[in-house]
């Protein structure tokens, strides 16, 4: 399927051997997917760069500094207020309501692991706060549906109209149809591979249209 891919079939073929792992627990990613929710990316990082510096855990490797997500039982005595105070919004009632029901073991990991992908969508619908963007990112970095590519946020949309169409705005309908028909059942996993060539692009040259619509 990736060499009947003109276009995009080097990049396939330099990411040869890589796979979507997630360094995630199912929680962490829960956290990420709510802080990204109608949020650039800029401001996506500055809110959970907050919520880290508060909660999280410093720890020290190979002369770096870095944080690890709390867990969940360590914000059962945190208001919603103290979580609203860190310019975090709407999205401190998530937080709260998630975290409170990984504590009270109403998240089954492993039982979302087993299901099929409908059904662990609609598992993942009914957690507070989680909509068709947030659990598309769960099904497929957590769950590793690779066909998970069912919503395209306005952002993305963007990004893909560039990537695929060398335009700046095509309709999500087409985009959505036009990347199933091409790669059916890795979908998801497709496009994955060519956004994070992007991305990693990005860290040797200056890409002008994507920094507009990332705003890093």
């Amino acid at each position: 399927m990736a060499q009947k891919d003109k276009i995009f079939y080097p990049v396939f073929k330099k990411w040869t051997g890589t796979r979507n792992s997630c360094q995630h627990n199912l929680y962490e990613l829960l956290i990420i997917s709510v802080v990204l929710q109608n949020a650039t990316v800029r401001r996506s990082v500055q809110m959970l760069d907050a919520l880290l510096e508060k909660y999280g855990t410093k720890a020290a490797f190979d002369g770096k500094e870095i944080y690890t997500i709390w867990l969940p039982q360590d914000l059962e005595n945190v208001s919603e207020q103290e979580l609203r105070d860190l310019k975090i919004g709407y999205r401190a009632k998530f937080i709260k309501r998630i975290s409170s029901d990984f504590v009270l073991k109403k998240v089954d990991d492993i039982k979302l692991r087993n299901l099929g992908k409908d059904d662990a969508k609609n598992e993942l619908m009914n957690l507070y706060g989680i909509g068709p963007e947030s659990s598309r990112i769960l099904l497929f970095e957590a769950l590793h549906h690779y066909d998970t590519f069912d919503h395209i946020s306005p952002w993305q949309q963007k990004i893909y109209s560039r990537l695929f169409y060398n335009k700046e705005n095509v309709p999500v309908s087409k985009i959505q149809s036009d990347i199933k028909r091409k790669y059916g059942k890795y979908a998801m996993l497709a496009v994955h591979y060519i956004w994070e060539d992007i991305f990693w692009k990005r860290k040797n040259e200056k890409i002008d249209w994507l920094e507009k619509e990332i705003r890093l």
